[in-house]
């Protein structure tokens, strides 16, 4: 069968759920035997988001081959279970970039170098060449709304697609809002309306509305939107808020948006087999118990920055039957004084990752008290080397101990930048050497961890080589390595040449683990990654126990 796209647009305002309406609707026609692959085409300027400020852009996901992409890529692996790659994410930054080196090269032979052909020929070439394996349907998410400068291209793009594939091989969706005002306790429709109507005076009309609601829309309603906006009545559904985002897949499946998709792009006959997706919600619904984890960090002021977290925790909860209340604290508030006060009655303690000084001694100062009062503690990347530097500090005596991004000066450098790692990582870079994962002075990417026996990492895991996702430029500083584990830390995740360490972990504690990658990058809800699973599993022990 030839591949189906499936473009998802956004009207109204942003963060609607674009990507999480993409994400659901390909685990359903998953669900239904089709192979599925999606895109996601942001229209920002920036080649990538790995330079953005999280606040503004939320986490920056990576994957297995190092790509620095958006957010939404965590919803399409988290959803699909699939990894995903570079050419899963593009934006106007990066195909600009791609037409205007072939320009400088000549590729153009003097020609007068355009939006039209040449910008929308380059996101057809990126959207086409999302589907390398076959695949039955590529869903493409548009990044933005609907009247944003920056999309335009990108529209005119998947304008240009529908003649160039033909209608049966593409399909618009649409999702915009649909506001209800409590005051007069009515649905307003004008919103939808005017974004259909912004959408096909660019040449686009959509086949399937999305109505994003508070409520459920009657029938009324639903033609009502369907009359203005040129739609069949069928063709419109209520995409109605959900207690847990697990559920959207379950929610849309009701609403029968996948046999309309079926329906349209005459895709084969087949009802979802979605077993788990309901025991999934089943268990979300009904936990048995509560677990409390403070997540210690420095972007909690925007909960997007560590989405891919804030989902990884939910799954080890789901794993264990059990809800897990997030406490989101702020690093820079964390002083000597107040730590027992912030920290009082959580199960469980995790610094996240991150970059710069800033908040870094309140998150030494969390990890002491885990440390100290036996509270399971989990560090991630920066969280792991913060615990490292603890460690030093207050059980090495090393009281100047630090890393070489926070102090150069430093006499202590227990983490430092390894230069000659880092030149061979810049020359492979430099050579644009398709064996190594972009970006010249960061690890980026998957890369192998070997775990040694009998420690907490080879319980979680169950085997003894790992692949795990990382981003970072700072490594544990090996000359420190036998202080440290004569001390009681054990480094038991080590690259298989033994050069870098990757896991770290205490022995007298009842679970104290950090890790220099992102686990969470690799967690699924149907899934959990093991060392989420564990993680939560000793903060439910500690609130069995009724330890304070």
């Amino acid at each position: 069968m030839k591949t189906k796209f499936i473009f998802v647009t956004g009207g109204v305002l942003s963060s609607l759920g674009k990507g999480l309406a993409a994400a659901s609707i390909g685990a359903l026609l998953q669900a239904r035997g089709l192979k599925v692959t999606i895109q996601k085409l942001d229209p920002y300027i920036n080649v990538d988001p790995g330079t953005m400020n999280p606040f503004q852009h939320g986490e920056v996901y990576v994957t297995d081959d190092g790509a620095e992409t958006d957010l939404d890529l965590g919803h399409y692996e988290r959803y699909l279970d699939i990894s995903m790659s570079q050419r899963n994410n593009y934006t106007s930054g990066s195909i600009y970039n791609s037409v205007i080196t072939k320009e400088r090269r000549g590729d153009y032979l003097g020609g007068t170098v355009q939006v039209i052909p040449h910008i929308t020929d380059e996101i057809k070439s990126a959207v086409l060449g999302v589907a390398q394996h076959d695949e039955d349907v590529a869903i493409i998410e548009i990044g933005g709304t609907v009247g944003d400068i920056e999309s335009l291209p990108f529209l005119e793009a998947i304008r240009q697609l529908r003649s160039n594939l033909g209608k049966d091989n593409v399909l618009y969706i649409h999702l915009t809002l649909v506001p209800l005002m409590r005051a007069a306790g009515e649905l307003k429709t004008k919103p939808t309306q005017h974004s259909v109507k912004e959408l096909r005076s660019i040449g686009i009309q959509p086949d399937i509305i999305l109505c994003r609601s508070e409520v459920d829309l009657g029938k009324d309603i639903k033609a009502k939107i369907a009359l203005f906006c040129n739609v069949d009545e069928d063709a419109v559904f209520t995409a109605i808020d959900v207690q847990s985002i697990y559920e959207v897949p379950l929610a849309l499946y009701e609403e029968g948006v996948d046999q309309k998709i079926a329906i349209l792009l005459r895709l084969p006959a087949k009802n979802p087999h979605l077993p788990r997706w309901k025991e999934l919600v089943t268990r979300l619904r009904t936990p048995k118990d509560e677990v409390r984890i403070a997540i210690v960090g420095k972007y909690v002021d925007l909960r997007e920055s560590y989405k891919s977290l804030h989902e990884a925790l939910i799954h080890g909860g789901v794993a264990h039957d059990v809800s897990v209340r997030l406490e989101y604290i702020n690093s820079e508030e964390v002083v000597g004084d107040t730590v027992a006060e912030s920290m009082a009655g959580v199960h469980g303690v995790l610094v996240p990752g991150g970059f710069g000084h800033r908040g870094v001694e309140g998150k030494i100062a969390a990890i002491r008290f885990a440390r100290e009062q036996g509270v399971p503690f989990f560090g991630i990347c920066l969280g792991m080397q913060c615990a490292v530097i603890e460690f030093a500090r207050n059980v090495l005596s090393l009281p100047s101990a630090n890393s070489e991004e926070f102090d150069p000066t430093s006499p202590d450098p227990v983490i430092y930048l390894m230069a000659e790692w880092y030149d061979h990582r810049r020359q492979c870079h430099q050579k644009r050497d398709a064996g190594c994962a972009k970006g010249g002075t960061m690890r980026l990417g998957a890369y192998p961890c070997r775990i040694k026996p009998e420690t907490r990492a080879f319980v979680a895991y169950g085997e003894d080589v790992v692949q795990e996702r990382h981003r970072h430029r700072y490594e544990f500083n090996d000359r420190y390595a036998e202080r440290f584990e004569a001390a009681g830390m054990v480094l038991s995740g080590l690259s298989p040449d033994n050069a870098l360490v990757e896991i770290v972990e205490l022995t007298d504690h009842p679970w104290f683990l950090g890790c220099q990658f992102h686990p969470e990058f690799k967690s699924r809800p149907l899934d959990p990654h093991p060392l989420f699973r564990d993680f939560i599993g000793a903060a439910l022990s500690r609130k069995i126990s009724g330890v304070p």
